[in-house]
């Protein structure tokens, strides 16, 4: 069989692996080690495992991807997103689907600590649901908006995804987390939109909560210091050059332990629980990357790639039309896998073509994590419909569905606004050169 048949059986066979819920990692690495051993040699297949596995564990740049998830428990066992959420309400509450414009909020500034789309769904989603319900909110709305919201948590940094992209892509993990905040505000802003013009033209899917005196405003605006001046150190520290991507990880999940214990809501058992799913997800991400590494030779190897690269460059078509295939690819694959994995199988075969065509790599990076992230939100996957779905058992999966609809039309939205206008992405990286 030529390389690029034998490329194809295992693209094949890897994609049956996922539909057989398969771990993501043990499918790339067994189909990556047996095509590899078949393209050379079994004697070379076995030394390639081991080495890229020793490289990748011992990646000091793959600690940071470590610390930051840590730094996310800690938060999430610290209640830092209680009151986060409790600012937000106060403060928007009392407006016509402020509530749910009060959880896209606390959704930007809890993801901004946590870094994880999942944590920020649930730990918003346990707070606001009840109060929405109170307040007699459409449940097609609330859960739309909880699922919705926790997708800022992997565009505004710091984001474990950027990180991972950063990684694979040799790009710098400091430009990629500016690259974040304008389109993370903006996609906050879109989604608040959507929420006030459903709630305009009908008021009964968001009614009023309770209006708070200015005093009380204040007052839950102070109780967050600690957060906000924890994201200026990481994230500042980090752009100015005083700490590495791992070291500002580690400052990050000492000053969340450090907020925890001071405000004393983070307990002993809070603590070793959150160490022990830090330790277990970081692993889990960490394996991921290593046998992806093992599958992405094995592509090298079949010149998937490099033919891909040179029938797409041949097209007689614009850049920017060949950049809306690639983005339509990620959005199906974000339909069955989730962000991290679908982006570490790609990101070999389609970063040459865009570098090709003459893109920024640091942009792209904010596109294909958007679309990637759309795959959260979306059937048959959508991990964070899941996870609202825990929380709000008794509401039909298809409604909660359907009303994050106008969400992923705010990010589709975004998107087209950043191939327009690609320097919204690059402003803040730009301001480090």
């Amino acid at each position: 069989m030529t390389e690029i048949l034998v490329g194809l059986i295992g693209i094949a066979f890897l994609i049956l692996f996922i539909f057989m819920r398969f771990p993501i990692a043990f499918a790339m690495g067994i189909v990556g080690f047996v095509g590899f051993a078949y393209l050379n040699s079994l004697k070379t297949g076995l030394a390639l495992v081991p080495r890229d596995l020793f490289e990748q564990f011992s990646s000091y740049s793959l600690s940071a991807i470590t610390l930051f998830i840590l730094m996310g428990y800690y938060a999430f066992s610290a209640r830092i997103g209680e009151r986060i959420f409790d600012c937000a309400y106060k403060l928007l509450g009392g407006i016509r689907g402020g509530l749910a414009i009060s959880s896209i909020f606390a959704s930007a500034i809890f993801g901004s600590i946590c870094g994880s789309a999942t944590a920020t769904a649930a730990t918003i989603g346990k707070l606001t649901i009840p109060e929405m319900r109170k307040y007699k909110y459409d449940d097609e709305l609330s859960t739309g908006v909880l699922s919705s919201g926790g997708v800022l948590g992997i565009l505004i940094p710091p984001s474990v995804i950027f990180l991972v992209y950063g990684i694979l892509a040799e790009q710098s993990i400091s430009k990629l987390f500016l690259s974040g905040i304008l389109p993370g505000i903006i996609l906050a802003a879109l989604m608040s939109l959507a929420i006030f013009i459903i709630c305009t033209i009908k008021p009964s899917l968001g009614p009023k909560g309770p209006s708070y005196g200015l005093k009380e405003k204040i007052k839950s605006a102070l109780n967050i210091f600690d957060v906000l001046l924890l994201f200026v150190c990481v994230i500042g520290g980090l752009l100015l050059g005083f700490f590495t991507p791992t070291q500002a990880g580690g400052v990050g999940a000492a000053g969340a332990l450090v907020i925890g214990l001071i405000r004393r809501e983070l307990t002993w058992s809070f603590f070793i629980n959150s160490s022990r799913e830090a330790l277990r997800t970081a692993c889990m991400i960490i394996l991921i990357i290593a046998c992806a590494t093992i599958f992405s030779h094995f592509i090298v190897v079949t010149t998937i790639p490099q033919l891909l690269a040179t029938w797409i460059t041949s097209l007689n078509m614009p850049p920017w039309l060949i950049i809306v295939l690639i983005l339509f690819i990620y959005l199906l694959g974000g339909c069955f896998l989730d962000a991290i994995p679908l982006i570490i199988i790609t990101i070999p075969v389609f970063y040459p073509i865009v570098l090709n065509l003459g893109y920024d790599p640091i942009w792209f990076g904010v596109i294909i994590v958007l679309v990637a992230s759309m795959g959260l939100i979306s059937p048959p996957i959508g991990m964070n419909v899941y996870v609202i779905k825990g929380i709000a058992d008794d509401v039909p999966m298809e409604r909660i569905f359907k009303g994050v609809i106008p969400f992923l039309l705010s990010i589709f939205v975004l998107i087209a606004l950043l191939m327009i206008f690609p320097k919204i992405p690059l402003f803040l990286p730009d301001l480090l050169e």
